[in-house]
């Protein structure tokens, strides 16, 4: 997306591609792509001032159980960076990153500069809107993921009559709701924030598609999320599917 949209207003698309992350499809959106695996920092900036880029955005993700693999373990790079911040939170190693890119000259920006328009403001954006008893869930799961969100522990939580069912930490938001569905077995409402002072330069809440399939999954009823904070991939096609599996998703 992040790509498509950059080319439509004639920008032109250097990709480093992170090998085990980067959908290889992205190469045919890009003017030019190159695969690099997790710690080679060094080679990424060699081949950005090659191709004499000065803006970069962070698009897609980088599990974050790739924290305590071997691969990471091994690597004097990414021990340096991690060695060099304070402690180990997405936000901090993110923030890590942006201090490198700037000490190589290269402006990292905020990551929805072409695609503000997949940021669904407030509303109901399903057919189904959720009943009193899912509005007071969601009430209650946004205020205690904001709470969470602030320590930087995760982004969403799961709910079901008023009763904490999951707490997202590294897993992710689909692991969450797995978590949550199997726990629940079904009716939990999702509810997903952004962080109270959210960097919008990297790490910003997403759904999509593969959200909605797990909510499908879990059995959820509904998914509620943060107004204008939230990119929403695959929107059409995951509200379609919402509205077979009579989910209801919410923008709050």
């Amino acid at each position: 997306m992040v790509a498509r949209e950059a080319r439509k207003r004639g920008v032109a698309v250097v990709t480093a591609a992170v090998k085990g992350e980067t959908c290889p499809a992205l190469r045919k959106f890009s003017d030019k792509f190159s695969w690099f695996s997790l710690g080679q920092f060094s080679l990424m900036f060699e081949f950005f001032k090659h191709e004499g880029v000065e803006k970069v955005i962070m698009a897609g993700q980088i599990s974050p159980v790739r924290l305590f693999s071997r691969e990471v373990k091994d690597n004097p790079l990414i021990q340096e960076l991690l060695n060099s911040i304070e402690d180990r939170k997405a936000n901090t190693i993110f923030a890590g990153i942006a201090g490198k890119l700037k000490e190589q000259g290269l402006e990292l920006l905020d990551s929805t500069t072409f695609v503000k328009s997949f940021l669904p403001r407030k509303g109901v954006l399903t057919k189904r809107a959720p009943d009193s008893a899912e509005s007071e869930d969601i009430q209650f799961g946004i205020d205690l993921a904001r709470k969470i969100a602030g320590l930087d522990i995760g982004l969403s939580v799961g709910v079901k009559h008023k009763a904490i069912v999951a707490v997202e930490a590294l897993e992710g938001t689909d692991n969450l709701i797995r978590r949550a569905g199997f726990i629940a077995r079904s009716g939990v409402v999702i509810a997903k924030v952004s962080r109270p002072d959210q960097d919008m330069r990297f790490d910003i809440p997403v759904i999509g598609l593969k959200t909605v399939k797990t909510l499908a999954w879990a059995k959820a009823s509904c998914l509620a999320f943060e107004a204008g904070k939230t990119l929403f991939l695959d929107m059409q096609d995951s509200l379609a599917l919402a509205d077979r599996k009579k989910i209801s998703i919410v923008a709050v």
